[in-house]
């Protein structure tokens, strides 16, 4: 009996024990510390598409392998090649993209012939153009032209850092594949260990943050996505240089709730200053309808969700985006969103309580 009490009260061995513990845990966390990231992007593309892949399962006989290898050639098709595709594009046009923005002879207000041709107020406009140049704005272009030159530089130099990012891409795609294949089996691994640390209330926590997740890929990324789409195919239409560099640009202000017509509206104006107000006129109208698509078509995929403030969100994208770089993207709204989630159920535990 002595022996037992003593056993339970031997203070060295327990430190052992929780010092023996801690460091294996450090070691596994060091051992799998580089595809931490790729990993919990994976989960997220996971949780967001499986009611996805269990249809096509239905669909396909109930074979899941056939499932599985066409949400993997959907996950390349949307993810992968339009990325590596934006790398090349950056590589093949970074010399030319300085070049034009470092030369003088782009960087000078135009005589905006057209607007002449606009009733009534054409020739007042086009006098109070010239008005302008005359007055000194090509002399405050050519001071401006050495900053677009270093600022274009800047972002041409990103390009080794968005080829690091297809390397977690298809990271990603691996990691998904297997989720996939085992997905019943990993989430019934986390549920259980979520119920061994706080019973019931471990499950429903985990089943919050599978909502919450699912809330910002379908309400967030999607309806970004469309939109990127949508604008970058008018940009192409409309003959705008750099469609990929703009439509990734796009996609990212959109899922920074910026919308795209910060894209939309330069290359309005470009085309107003280039002279074609026709393409101006009509990529002006499509903005106007892609500016408020968000309002609508956000709502119809969030309500299966969680519903997010938006302020989360701006605050995940640019803090993700700071802090682990082009990944963060997607993964610091996905964490906000989880916290805030369970955040706002535990407080609302405790008040009906």
């Amino acid at each position: 009996m002595n022996d037992l009490q003593q056993g339970r009260h031997d203070l060295p061995k327990l430190m052992f024990c929780m010092l023996f513990i801690l460091i294996m845990m450090i070691t596994s966390f060091w051992v799998i510390q580089p595809f931490i990231m790729d990993l919990a992007w994976a989960v997220m593309v996971v949780i967001a598409t499986w009611p996805l892949l269990i249809k096509l399962q239905i669909l396909l006989w109930g074979r899941r392998s056939l499932a599985v290898i066409i949400m993997t050639l959907l996950l390349i098709l949307f993810f992968v090649i339009p990325i590596a595709l934006l790398v090349n594009s950056l590589l093949a046009n970074s010399a030319p993209l300085i070049a034009w923005a470092s030369s003088p002879a782009n960087m000078h207000f135009p005589a905006m012939e057209w607007l002449n041709a606009v009733p009534l107020v054409g020739g007042k406009v086009y006098n109070s153009w010239h008005s302008l140049i005359a007055g000194g704005g090509n002399e405050i272009l050519a001071k401006l032209r050495p900053y677009v030159g270093e600022t274009a530089t800047w972002f041409v130099a990103q390009a080794a850092h968005l080829g690091r990012f297809v390397v977690h891409l298809t990271l990603m795609v691996l990691f998904s594949i297997l989720f996939y294949f085992h997905g019943e089996r990993v989430a019934q691994g986390i549920r259980r260990f979520a119920v061994r640390l706080a019973d019931k209330k471990g499950d429903s926590t985990v089943v919050l943050a599978a909502q919450a997740i699912r809330a910002v890929a379908l309400g967030v990324v999607v309806t970004a996505l469309i939109q990127a789409i949508l604008g970058g195919i008018a940009l192409a239409i409309a003959g705008i240089p750099y469609v990929t560099l703009l439509t990734v640009l796009m996609f990212i202000l959109c899922v920074a709730q910026l919308g795209p017509l910060l894209v939309l509206i330069p290359a309005i104006i470009w085309l107003y200053w280039s002279g074609d107000p026709i393409w101006g006129s009509l990529l002006l109208v499509w903005s106007c309808i892609l500016g408020t698509f968000d309002a609508v078509l956000r709502p119809a995929l969030i309500r299966k969700g969680a519903d997010l403030p938006m302020i989360l969100i701006l605050f995940g994208v640019i803090g993700g985006l700071l802090s682990l770089g082009m990944i963060g993207l997607f993964i610091g709204p996905v964490v906000l969103a989880v916290s805030y989630r369970l955040l706002s159920a535990w407080i609302d535990e405790r008040v009906k309580s």
